[in-house]
């Protein structure tokens, strides 16, 4: 039997808020909440505001997912990482933020000796969990390995692979990067009060009122009622979670899922269903997650235990919560 499953991170549940696209308003407090949802990034996307003007502000923030995802793709033809994917080792030249970007994704290969590698392309192409519903063959698999992040060269604004191997996805780091030049938007705009959340990579803005927290549930790994295995209370800060329930699909019992081992081409098959980022950059969120969860409950425990100003709540496949040393058991 084959079944495939494709659920992005929005399976965080937030505030409980309704996925009806468009945008609404109610009020939250003394503040009048305006709620716009919509899809890009292959997931839904909800911002909520609570500023006069909030229509404005997520109005332009769904314009500057727009603007990075044309930029940021693989697969969408013209974007900056399709041309240079497509480029046959020449150098191409970027924006400024996508060599940042990359940059980053390099960053965060030296960090983890390769278990995040942004030039993973041929590997999650082959896969292709939104489309297959059974495994690819170890040949072509094998086939797609001996990809090497530090095979990118990076020259300015002027990006080039190095050898036919690599191909970049930055589909483990970019949705961070997009919230939080979000948020970083609405500061400029003097907007404090809201939530970003693309896909479950979730931007929480200063306490609404100046008072109160963010609720923020963490969904136990597939369920299929929203379920919720813990919660955290918090402001101006970044939530992301890496899960085996978020994209993947069964054959024959066995569940393959997105996160793919680096070094073997196949998912990563460790005792972890989920690992969740509370830090204050949605970027690093992204990528440590992954990181996190390659590297299996006691290593993945004190990989994020050694960074600084991040915490982490994990759930194994025998249902605990372990949490990180600086989340107490009420958050």
């Amino acid at each position: 039997m084959k079944k495939n499953k494709i659920i992005t991170k929005l399976n965080i549940i937030i505030l409980s808020l309704a996925l009806i696209l468009g945008l609404s308003s109610c009020t939250f407090g003394s503040k009048q909440a305006v709620t716009k949802n919509g899809f890009f990034l292959d997931t839904i996307v909800t911002i909520t505001l609570y500023e006069d003007d909030s229509k404005e502000y997520i109005n332009k923030c769904f314009e500057i997912g727009k603007k990075y995802e044309d930029l940021l793709s693989k697969t969408r033809e013209g974007s900056d990482v399709y041309k240079i994917n497509n480029a046959n080792g020449q150098f191409v030249e970027v924006a400024p933020d996508t060599a940042y970007l990359i940059e980053q994704g390099k960053y965060y290969g030296d960090l983890s000796n390769g278990s995040f590698d942004i030039s993973i392309g041929r590997l999650t192409t082959l896969w292709d969990f939104q489309n297959r519903t059974s495994a690819p063959s170890t040949e072509e698999i094998n086939s797609a390995l001996g990809f090497n992040y530090k095979n990118i060269e990076i020259d300015g604004n002027k990006v080039r692979l190095l050898t036919d191997k690599e191909q970049i996805d930055l589909g483990g780091i970019a949705k961070g990067f997009i919230a939080d030049k979000m948020k970083e938007y609405l500061a400029s705009q003097g907007v404090t009060e809201g939530v970003i959340n693309l896909g479950g990579n979730i931007v929480c803005l200063d306490k609404k009122d100046g008072k109160d927290n963010y609720k923020i549930g963490i969904q136990k790994p597939f369920s299929t009622s929203g379920e919720v295995m813990d919660t955290i209370s918090t402001s101006n800060k970044s939530i992301v979670t890496s899960g085996d329930y978020q994209r993947y699909f069964e054959e024959n019992g066995r569940i393959y899922h997105h996160i793919l081992n680096t070094t073997t081409g196949y998912p990563i098959d460790n005792d972890l269903d989920s690992v969740t980022i509370i830090n204050s950059s949605s970027t690093a969120g992204d990528a440590l997650s992954t990181i996190a969860f390659t590297y299996g409950l006691d290593k993945g425990l004190e990989f994020i235990e050694s960074q600084k100003d991040t915490e982490a709540i994990f759930i194994t496949k025998d249902g605990l919560v372990h949490k990180t040393s600086g989340l107490s058991n009420d958050k």
